[in-house]
């Protein structure tokens, strides 16, 4: 293990002012969903190219409310952002980053990555240790040149949170007893609701789809009435016998596309607020939810997986001085051989303390997905009201539209007369 670790076998006092431990139980967290809201909003906007229609080199304008800034980034800037925050916090929810598109770039792929790094950059702004830490506050804020470098010296500067933490050493005083098994079940809690949220997510898309067909669909319903209300091929005399029926229906056809256009429009706007408002903060609490998985797979091929490592190549040492003490070597060698088992000893007690930490985080983070489970109702809300708006306007636009349909049925004497429709199952008169 290369980097340092906290004193915790030394036979000293241990620092009063690194030990000190916060009133209450540090564990838990004393959040609300809107306090977590609050903490930031960060705006995400592609900045447009001067030159062309195709973009060569995509930037980005980051707009934080909190710190009152206005950076440009790239997307390679987000990924250094991304490894410095990985580094600086192993043991927390780092959210992925969209994946970068080797062979070019359309718009609508530019978009939804454009969506993607502003929920990533959202959720850590608002994680508690991340909103702390400079790392965050250089990405947002630093307007210099090679923002890049900065990141890299202060992740590395600075050492991950283990190093820095009051309470690593004593990270195992402050959790329950049966961690291991409030592990697994929190584990397969949180699986399961992954599971279901993208199930709903999936059908929220599905649903913002069929609003954009309907519109185009409405759309081109309209034109082609209004093409048909255009028509300019002479009428026989014969078909029409002495009836101004056609002429009628042409002209009361021919205004009828701005109806179905507005109607498209309303059909659209419903499709975008409910991409924004619905589909959106889904997408938020699943980018967190995976990011929740992560993190446990990170704890057990990580930290679980360097410690056994380190008791493996622990025994390994304990046999060879036992067999250097049988076969008598010359002392230099037993000595090495011993100097190494307490060397590999410090390191066992190191990944000891690290899974400790590390189940002391996850601990914490698991509390912190509780924290974002509210914002389902938040989501409910959004689509129940983009619900509710959109069939209010869409028939008003019908309710004003049925009146122009009256000169489209004329009635035997010749005057406009509404169809009347079945009344009980009946045939129509």
């Amino acid at each position: 293990m290369n980097s340092p670790v906290p004193p915790v076998s030394e036979p000293r006092a241990p620092d009063a002012a690194r030990m000190q431990v916060p009133p209450g139980n540090p564990l838990l967290l004393s959040l609300t969903l809107q306090e977590l809201l609050a903490r930031d909003a960060v705006q995400v906007e592609l900045v447009p190219e001067k030159k062309g229609l195709f973009l060569k080199h995509v930037e980005y304008e980051v707009s934080s409310q909190r710190f009152k800034s206005c950076v440009y980034r790239r997307y390679n800037d987000f990924v250094v952002f991304h490894e410095a925050l990985l580094h600086r916090f192993p043991y927390r929810m780092v959210p992925a980053l969209p994946p970068k598109r080797m062979l070019g770039a359309d718009r609508e792929f530019i978009e939804a990555r454009r969506r993607a790094l502003k929920r990533f950059i959202n959720l850590v702004a608002r994680h508690p240790p991340f909103s702390e830490d400079v790392i965050l506050k250089l990405f947002l804020s630093f307007s210099g040149p090679d923002v890049q470098n900065k990141l890299k010296e202060s992740a590395q500067c600075v050492g991950d949170e283990f190093m820095n933490c009051k309470l690593a050493a004593r990270a195992k005083d402050f959790l329950p007893a049966d961690i291991q098994t409030q592990f697994a079940m929190s584990r397969e809690l949180i699986r399961n609701i992954y599971n279901s949220f993208h199930k709903l997510r999936d059908r929220a898309e599905r649903m913002v789809s069929r609003a954009i067909d309907n519109a185009a669909d409405l759309l081109i319903f309209g034109k082609e009435l209004s093409a048909l209300g255009s028509d300019t091929t002479p009428l026989p005399s014969w078909a029409s016998l002495n009836s101004s029926t056609w002429g009628s229906l042409k002209q009361a056809l021919k205004g009828l596309s701005v109806e179905f256009a507005l109607l498209a429009d309303k059909a659209a706007q419903q499709g975008k607020q409910e991409e924004n408002d619905v589909v959106e903060k889904l997408n938020l609490f699943l980018d967190l939810l995976q990011s929740y998985k992560d993190l446990c797979e990170r704890h057990e091929k990580g930290v679980l997986h360097k410690h056994q490592r380190a008791l493996h190549k622990y025994s390994l040492l304990k046999r060879q001085v036992m067999s250097a003490a049988v076969q008598s070597r010359e002392p230099e060698s037993v000595e090495q051989l011993e100097s190494r088992i307490v060397e590999q000893e410090n390191v066992i007690q190191t990944m000891e303390l690290r899974n400790y930490f590390s189940l002391y985080c996850l601990h914490q983070e698991t509390q912190l997905v509780h924290v974002y489970l509210p914002l389902t109702s938040h989501i409910l809300g959004a689509f129940v009201n983009s619900q509710i708006q959109g069939h209010k306007e869409m028939s008003k636009v019908w309710n004003d539209l049925q009146p122009k349909l009256r000169c489209l049925f004329v009635g035997p004497h010749g005057a406009p007369a509404p169809p009347r429709p079945p009344q009980d199952g009946l045939s129509a008169h």
